[in-house]
C-alpha cells in the first residue's frame, strides 16, 4: 500500500481496491484478489469473524472455486464434525419414527462426479471465516477488523473513504480505485449510491437460538440431517446440529409484523419452545445466544455505481433455504476478482466492469425466486407464501441447474444467444459460451488434474493437438502482441499435447466442437467463446474476439 501525507497533516493511503464487509464475501474477495496478485484493503467493523453457526451450505460450484484456490482441503477438515450429514428431514416430533425425509443424500449415487471435481460442503460460516481470513492474510491481504467505514466519495478517478478504528477512534483516509461493497444486506453503501432494489421484499423472519443439551443427541440417534423442520403447529421450527453431540442450533419463528418483540424471546420462552418442538417435555435445554434474521427476496437494480461495485446480500437478498445468498455472493466475488485484475493490470478495457451487472445480476434474480420456491417446497418455519406462489415443483427440482448450470447469456462473452435462460431447464455444461467450462480429467505434465484447475491466472484456449489448425501458434503470438495472459493447451494423446484426457474421454465431444475448433475459456472457467470448426485466419479471429470479450475497443 501506498502512504502519502495529506492536506490536514494526516496520512492517505493509497490502494487499488477497498472492500467493505469482512464476512464470507468480503473474505473470499479478499483471498481471490490476493491469488490474483491484487493488493487491497478489507475493513470490517466487527472485532473478529463471525461465532455464530449460519451460512453452513457451500454447494459444488463455490467448493470449485476454492478449489482453485487451494482451500478446499482446509475447508473439508474445518467441516469434519458434519462430514457425515447429509439429508434434510420434515417431521413433527423427533421423539419416534415420524416424518419423511425430504431427501436423504445431497449427491445419491455419486452422480456429481460426472460434473466436477468438487462435492458440496457442510461448513458452517463461524468455521469458514477463519480459514478465508488466514489465507487471505498469507497472500497479503491488508485485513482490518474493528474498522468502521465512516464516509466516501466516489468520483470518475476512485473512491476516497474515511475509515475510523473502533478501538482507537483514529481516522484514516484510504484512496482506492475501486470499492467493493460487501457491506450486508442493509448496505449502507448501496444506500448512499441510492441505487434502489427489485422483488417483493421481506418474506418472513427468524430468531436464531443456540443452545446446548446433552440428551438430544440420544433423541435424534442416527439421524444425520443437515437441517430437521419441526412442524408441530405449536412449535414449529428448524433444527441444525452444530456437533451432533450437544451443540445445537434453532430456528424459531418471529413475528414482528404483529407486534411481536425480539425481548419476547426470552431463555425460557425458547427453551420450552424448544422442548414441544423436539417432542420431550423434560429435554435438557441451555440457551447460549440468539439471533434475529431476516429472509428477503430482494435486488438490486444495478450493481455498479462509478468506481464501487456491490458483492453479496448489498446485492441481493434471498430466502436461506438451499444457502443459495452465501454462495451466490461468494461466485460475485469471483467473477469481480478476474475482472478487477483484469483492468487494473491493464490488459482489459474499463467497460469489463459493467459486465458484472450484466452477469451476475441476472443470475441473483433467478436465483432469488429459486430460493423463496424452495422456502415454500420445505415449509420453512414462519414462511406463509401467497397462494399464487406455489409449491416449485418438488423437493428437488432444479437445484443443480441454479447452483450449476447458470450461464451468462450477456457479458463478457461472444456468441451467446442473448436471449437464452440464465438457469437452462436442463444441465448442460457442454462448452456452450456462456456457460461454466466442462469438467474432465486430464494428465498435465505427469500429473492428474481436472481441467478446471487450469482455470484462474489467465484465459484458456483449448485446441486439438492432432489437428493442424493454427489456433496453438495463434494464441501464442497474440497473447504476446496484446499483452494479455492467455495460455494455450493443445489437447491429444499425441507427442505435442500439454493435456492428455483419461480414459479415452472425448474431450472435443464434451467441449462441442470439431478436431479443427478452438475453446476460448475466462479465468473464472465459464466459455467466453468457442469456434466449431477451423477459420481461415485464427490469428484474426482471434484477436478480434478477445478484443470484444476484454471490452478493448
Amino acid at each position: 500500500m501506498n502512504v502519502r501525507a495529506g492536506e490536514n497533516g494526516g496520512t492517505i493511503h493509497k490502494v487499488p481496491v477497498l472492500i467493505v464487509g469482512g464476512s464470507l464475501v468480503g473474505l473470499s474477495t479478499s483471498l481471490f484478489l490476493g491469488r490474483l496478485g491484487v493488493r487491497h484493503t478489507l475493513v470490517e467493523r466487527h472485532a473478529g469473524t463471525s461465532i455464530h453457526p449460519r451460512g453452513r451450505g457451500n454447494n459444488v460450484r463455490t467448493m470449485e472455486l476454492y478449489r482453485a484456490a487451494g482451500i478446499e482441503s482446509a475447508i473439508h477438515e474445518a467441516a469434519a464434525t458434519l462430514a457425515d450429514n447429509h439429508g434434510i428431514l420434515q417431521t413433527p416430533t423427533l421423539v419416534g419414527d415420524a416424518g419423511e425425509w425430504l431427501f436423504r443424500e445431497i449427491d445419491p449415487g455419486g452422480g456429481m462426479a460426472r460434473f466436477s471435481p468438487s462435492s458440496w460442503c457442510l461448513c458452517s460460516q463461524n468455521d469458514l471465516e477463519p480459514v478465508l481470513l488466514d489465507h487471505a492474510k498469507r497472500l497479503g491481504g491488508d485485513l482490518r477488523f474493528s474498522a468502521e467505514m465512516m464516509s466516501f466519495d466516489n468520483d470518475p478517478t476512485g473512491v476516497t473513504a474515511i475509515v475510523k478504528s473502533r478501538e482507537t477512534g483514529e481516522h484514516t483516509t484510504i484512496h482506492a480505485d475501486y470499492l467493493v461493497a460487501a457491506d450486508g444486506p442493509r448496505s449502507p453503501v448501496r444506500e448512499q449510491l441510492g441505487i434502489d432494489q427489485s422483488g417483493p421484499g421481506d418474506l418472513f423472519h427468524n430468531v436464531s437460538i443456540t443452545f446446548r443439551s446433552r440428551r438430544l443427541a440420544d433423541v435424534v440417534g442416527d439421524r444425520r440431517f443437515i437441517v430437521c423442520y419441526l412442524t408441530s403447529p405449536d412449535a414449529d421450527g428448524a433444527l441444525l446440529p452444530v456437533d451432533n453431540r450437544e451443540n445445537w442450533v434453532f430456528h424459531a419463528p418471529w413475528h414482528p409484523e404483529h407486534g411481536e418483540s425480539i425481548e419476547e424471546f426470552t431463555d425460557q420462552r425458547c427453551a420450552d419452545h424448544i422442548r414441544r418442538a423436539v417432542g420431550d417435555a423434560d429435554l435438557d435445554v441451555e440457551i447460549t445466544g440468539k439471533a434475529r434474521w431476516h429472509a428477503a427476496q430482494r435486488v438490486a437494480r444495478s450493481y455498479r455505481s462509478g468506481r464501487v461495485l456491490l458483492a453479496g446480500d448489498s446485492a441481493h437478498e434471498m430466502s436461506p433455504t438451499g444457502a443459495f445468498g452465501s454462495n451466490t455472493g461468494i461466485q460475485d466475488a469471483h467473477n469481480l476478482a478476474w475482472k478487477l485484475a483484469a483492468v487494473l493490470d491493464g490488459w482489459a478495457g474499463e467497460g469489463l466492469l459493467d459486465t458484472y451487472d450484466a452477469e451476475r445480476r441476472p443470475v441473483a434474480e433467478a436465483t432469488t425466486a429459486r430460493a423463496a420456491a424452495r422456502s415454500a417446497e420445505h415449509s420453512h418455519p414462519g414462511f406463509a407464501p401467497p397462494p399464487a406462489a406455489g409449491g416449485g415443483g418438488g423437493p428437488q427440482r432444479g437445484i443443480l441447474n441454479v447452483a450449476l448450470g447458470y450461464r451468462y447469456p450477456n457479458g463478457a462473452v461472444a456468441g451467446t444467444d442473448p436471449t437464452a435462460a440464465v438457469v437452462p431447464e436442463k444441465l448442460a455444461l457442454a462448452g456452450e459460451p456462456g456457460s461454466r467450462a466442462p469438467h474432465l480429467w486430464v494428465r498435465h505434465q505427469g500429473e492428474r488434474i481436472s481441467s478446471l484447475d487450469l482455470y484462474e491466472r489467465s484465459l484458456v484456449l483449448l485446441s486439438d493437438a492432432g489437428e493442424p489448425s493454427g489456433w496453438h501458434e495463434s494464441a501464442i503470438r497474440v497473447a504476446e502482441q496484446m499483452s494479455i495472459p492467455l495460455t494455450s493447451y493443445r489437447v491429444g494423446a499425441g507427442a505435442g499435447a500439454e493435456l492428455t484426457p483419461e480414459d479415452g474421454a472425448d474431450w472435443l465431444e464434451r467441449h462441442g466442437i470439431s478436431p479443427g475448433g478452438a475453446v476460448l475459456v475466462r479465468p473464472d472457467g465459464f466459455v467466453a467463446w468457442r469456434s466449431p470448426e477451423p477459420v481461415p485466419d485464427a490469428e484474426a479471429t482471434l484477436r478480434h474476439v478477445l478484443t470484444t470479450v476484454l471490452a478493448l475497443t
